[in-house]
């Protein structure tokens, strides 16, 4: 199971009660006061992880709770301050807060950590309020209380490359060609229910991750279909690849296809569609596709992102290295040394 949105709950540690004690020994007839401060109580903590897929884990527990700090004692002896809790979420993961809505984080790398509640402070014992006119306090205070939230989690994928395209266009298709990533492949749309991640590895060891958005309708900027569940996980990526059946199997023009993709892009953000992009022509076995493919280089020109006729069962290392080229000067260097780009 798939799931890229969940929402939980969270309860930092309450703080230890400060204590009220004085120090009564033999021989010691003014001992004065020493009760010690509580402990902090526990942090809750969201962590990225790569470790992680998806939210899947988090379904089935939904409360996370840290421990409360111990209360001080008697003779100066402070209560230790709680463990926190770390809760681990995938790298691209979106915290908000679901009674503000306001974002709290965005774990974007790994190893990322954010504090979600912070533990209650520990309260002062007496031994802290003792003046020179004032040597036996009685007074102490309580620990103060941890916070409490309900967080929506929002799981938005990271990817070098997202595969954009319609129902059966046959994005999963190429994506079993070119990695070792096996998504449920049928002839009817939206076999695709949720984003597949691959990664195609090359001779010398670099990779590039490729995500299969699922296939995109008409009018999925305005979440018809579920437009915005499928085009969130785009805003990541780096690159683009449009992928178009040749073939017109669905009694669409190609042309029109790669028209109608970018549009429905730049309406759900502006500027998604001006990324770097290269385009797969798929499907070339069916008939009409040559001379579709033919359409299509002559309207788009020279000026338009390399264009790739991907034959069933063919050769796809021509793609593959154009494909590595635009990630690579589209990542940072320390992305790119990461990758072995």
């Amino acid at each position: 199971m798939f799931v890229d949105r969940t929402q939980i709950t969270v309860k930092s540690g309450d703080g230890g009660n400060g204590c009220c004690s004085f120090r009564r020994e033999k021989f010691i007839p003014k001992g004065g006061p020493d009760g010690g401060d509580g402990g902090n109580g526990g942090d809750v903590i969201l962590e990225s992880t790569t470790s992680e897929q998806n939210l899947n884990s988090l379904v089935y527990r939904r409360r996370y709770c840290a421990a409360n700090g111990p209360g001080g004692q008697g003779s100066d002896m402070h209560g230790r301050n709680a463990d926190a809790i770390v809760v681990k979420v995938p790298v691209g993961t979106v915290i908000r807060d679901a009674a503000t809505g306001e974002v709290l984080a965005d774990l974007d790398t790994p190893g990322a950590q954010v504090v979600v509640a912070k533990g209650g402070r520990g309260g002062r014992g007496n031994a802290r309020f003792a003046t020179s006119t004032n040597r036996a306090p009685r007074r102490r205070e309580l620990g103060f209380p941890g916070e409490e939230k309900m967080l929506d989690l929002e799981l938005k994928l990271i990817a070098d490359a997202g595969l954009v395209g319609y129902p059966n266009a046959g994005k999963s298709t190429l994506l079993t060609r070119i990695s070792g990533a096996r998504p449920k492949v049928a002839a009817y749309p939206f076999t695709t229910l949720h984003p597949v991640i691959g990664v195609a590895e090359y001779f010398d060891y670099a990779r590039v991750n490729v995500a299969d958005i699922p296939g995109l309708i008409d009018g999925a900027h305005a979440n018809v279909g579920l437009g915005h569940e499928f085009l969130r996980h785009i805003e990541r990526t780096k690159v683009l690849v449009y992928v178009l059946d040749m073939g017109g199997v669905d009694g669409r023009d190609p042309l029109d296809d790669y028209e109608n993709l970018k549009k429905e892009l730049e309406l759900y953000k502006d500027g998604l569609a001006g990324r770097p992009s290269l385009i797969v022509a798929n499907k070339m076995d069916v008939a009409g596709a040559a001379e579709n493919l033919t359409r299509l280089q002559e309207k788009l020109g020279r000026n338009a992102p390399a264009l790739f006729a991907l034959q069933p069962d063919g050769d796809c290392s021509e793609f593959l290295d154009a494909l590595r080229a635009l990630v690579k000067a589209n990542s940072s260097e320390e992305e790119a040394a990461l990758r072995r780009l």
